[in-house]
Order: structure tokens, then C-alpha cells, then sequence
């Protein structure tokens, strides 16, 4: 067994699950981070919107996805990358919803990824007053980063759970899981939305 899987984060464009605007992917093999993927997406129409609190937070405007890959197109991207890696995520129930509620925007099949989220992985690892992705970052010994920028993010997150598999002596994502008592979950699909006449 190998320590392997996909760190992965969503930024989006407003209060939306389905307005992914952009992605970040980091690809472990062996316990070290080997290849990283990032860009930007046009969210799905209906979903396109760019709230103010939310370009506050990660400073991507519409102008900017104005030419960048549709969901739809970008999925099979997204896909290539992860392979049928597990996918990690900070706090993943908001990247995998992103990955459904996306879907069922534009009536794409999800992949039915299994995932493992950092935050709960962190909680059993390290003793902090707040799990916030810079905090756990700096307690597992990353750089500095910038937060809310979506490859950093992914790439914090994919070191977190390499520094919590070191400190739990596994080398295996659902070794790690089940040493810390946490799930290894799977994406539970939504049905497409339907066009109202």
C-alpha cells in the first residue's frame, strides 16, 4: 500500500453549490505531492452570478471565466486527473456538494468519488482552537500560502493529510481513516435538474 490520493478544492461563484468557478487538484503518490492541476470555470448558466462576498474572498470576477471551460467541459478533466484516486478535501462536504450540485446543474453524471475530508482528519491529529485551513496548514509544517486560491489550497490540504498519515504511522489513505476513526464517504448523487417549461 501507498499513501496516494487527490487533494482537491473548489472556489465558487456565489452561495451556490453548482457554481464551481474554479478548481485545484494535487496528486500524491507515495506520501509526496508529484503533479498539481488548476484553473478556472465558467459556471453553469442559471448558477453564473459572482456574489461580492464571494469575489472578496477569492478575487476571481466574471471577466475572468469569461473564456475558461464550461463545467461540462471540464469534467473530463477533472477526471483524467483524479483517475479513481480517493479525493481529499478541507472541509469536504462543501467541494463534493460542489461536485454534485454542478453535475445536476448541467445534467452531467457525477463520478461517484469516495473522499476523506482534512478537517476531520485534522481534529484527530492536532490540538488547535480553530481548524481552519492556514492554522492546520502551519501546525503540519507548510509554507505560508494563499488562502483561497484554489491549486494552494488543494496543495496545503494534500500536506496536511501526508503530515497526519506521518504522525499516525500509516501509509494509506483509509489506513488513516480507520486508525483516526473517521469515514472514507462516497458521493451520493443528486438527479439532474429539469427545465421548467
Amino acid at each position: 500500500m501507498a499513501l496516494d490520493f487527490t487533494a482537491i478544492d473548489f472556489e465558487t461563484a456565489n452561495s451556490s453549490g453548482a457554481s464551481a468557478c474554479a478548481v485545484g487538484l494535487a496528486r500524491v503518490r507515495g506520501g509526496r505531492v508529484v503533479a498539481t492541476a488548476a484553473w478556472l470555470i465558467k459556471p453553469p448558466a442559471g448558477h453564473d452570478h459572482f456574489a461580492p462576498i464571494n469575489v472578496g474572498i477569492h478575487g476571481i470576477h466574471p471577466e475572468h471565466v469569461t473564456n475558461a471551460p464550461s463545467w461540462s467541459e471540464q469534467l473530463a478533466r477533472l477526471t483524467a486527473f483524479a483517475g479513481a484516486d480517493v479525493l481529499v478535501a478541507h472541509n469536504a462536504g462543501f467541494d463534493m456538494s460542489v461536485l454534485r450540485r454542478a453535475c445536476a446543474a448541467t445534467g452531467d453524471e457525477c463520478p461517484p468519488y469516495r473522499y476523506l475530508c482534512s478537517v476531520q482528519v485534522s481534529r484527530k491529529t492536532y490540538a488547535l482552537a480553530s481548524y481552519r485551513l492556514p492554522l492546520v496548514a502551519a501546525e503540519a509544517g507548510c509554507s505560508p500560502f494563499a488562502h483561497h486560491d484554489a491549486l494552494a489550497d488543494a496543495v496545503a490540504c494534500a500536506e496536511i493529510t501526508i503530515d497526519c498519515a506521518r504522525r499516525a504511522g500509516v501509509d494509506d489513505v483509509h489506513a488513516l481513516a480507520a486508525h483516526l476513526g473517521v469515514r472514507v464517504s462516497q458521493i451520493a448523487t443528486e438527479p439532474a435538474e429539469r427545465a421548467v417549461a
